[in-house]
């Protein structure tokens, strides 16, 4: 089966692992406790906060004031309430999808390599420092790439193709180098996001669509605010199960590329010419001559390559 293939049906299994359900969780229980404690010590205040610098600007109590005359009195209500959920849902999205990064990740490929890979060698070309730097420095030029690309947003084909193809670079940057972290040494990682980097892009790129779907249930928090909660904890739970698929899709292709990489090394090795060997016996005094040493009689000495004439030398 074609390996991009292969490790799609393979990661779309592993998604069903106990371990990796669980892991889902994980982010989800720690994000949704964040919020609940933002929620039980600043709500109060930050709504009362939020509606004083709201009254305080007259352009928008100009507005207020037309919405109460044509009926609309109840959008004053929940104005406040939907700014402070549109301002928390980003931090509550970074801040689950940093937790997932930290603890899914190293797992789930570490439930890869166990599972398929067991006798796979470990040579840690990179170290967690490094793998940091390279996250950040991925992500400072995705996002160059999308604040640049901003104005072709405009053009209706190129808002459905930019965004994803920058957050599917993205992607394919950063979840590569940390897959290949602690198994491929530094040479084998260069060499395998080189030659496989289309593939690697189109998975990105895939994940990246697929991510989009969460989107949907902001917006829908969005427009039902009674509803937000659920929708958040529902909308971060997806997030997490789309990165889920995203490093078992990466890892099952980038570490089934490494063990073929490794074997074509140990190929090539066996293809390669043996060393040169030298053996000799005791050598009477009386040595043959250079001419002579090809037809050298029976129990004289046997030599393989240049150095025939000093293995020759009586003691």
């Amino acid at each position: 089966m074609n390996p991009l293939l292969d490790s799609f049906w393979r990661a779309a299994g592993y998604c069903l692992h106990p371990r990796v359900i669980l892991l889902s969780f994980l982010p989800l229980l720690v994000a949704g406790g964040m919020a609940g404690l933002l929620g039980y010590f600043f709500w109060e205040d930050a709504l009362a906060g939020l509606r004083a610098t709201l009254e305080s600007w007259s352009l928008l109590e100009a507005l207020l004031n037309w919405l109460d005359r044509v009926g609309a009195s109840a959008f004053r209500s929940v104005l406040a309430p939907l700014i402070v959920v549109a301002l928390a849902i980003p931090v509550i999205v970074v801040f689950s999808l940093l937790m997932v990064a930290l603890l899914m990740t190293p797992a789930v490929v570490t439930l890869v390599e166990r599972r398929r890979f067991p006798s796979l060698e470990r040579r840690r070309g990179a170290s967690f420092a490094q793998s940091a730097t390279w996250s950040l420095g991925c992500t400072a030029g995705a996002l160059a790439a999308m604040v640049v690309s901003i104005p072709f947003w405009f053009v209706p084909p190129l808002i459905l193709v930019l965004p994803p193809l920058i957050w599917g670079w993205l992607t394919y940057r950063v979840l590569s180098f940390d897959v290949l972290a602690e198994h491929a040494s530094a040479d084998e990682r260069r060499a395998l996001m080189h030659v496989h980097r289309w593939p690697l892009l189109a998975i990105g790129v895939t994940t990246g669509y697929m991510g989009a779907a969460p989107s949907l249930l902001w917006a829908a928090s969005a427009a039902m605010l009674i509803l937000a909660p659920v929708l958040v904890v529902a909308a971060v739970w997806l997030y997490t199960l789309v990165f889920a698929f995203s490093t078992l899709w990466f890892t099952h292709y980038l570490l089934a590329a490494l063990e073929e990489l490794r074997a074509a090394d140990r190929r090539r090795g066996d293809l390669s010419p043996p060393p040169l060997i030298v053996t000799s016996s005791p050598a009477p005094l009386d040595a043959p001559s250079p001419a002579q040493a090809g037809r050298a009689p029976w129990g004289s000495s046997k030599v393989a390559g240049p150095h025939l004439l000093e293995s020759l030398q009586p003691p």
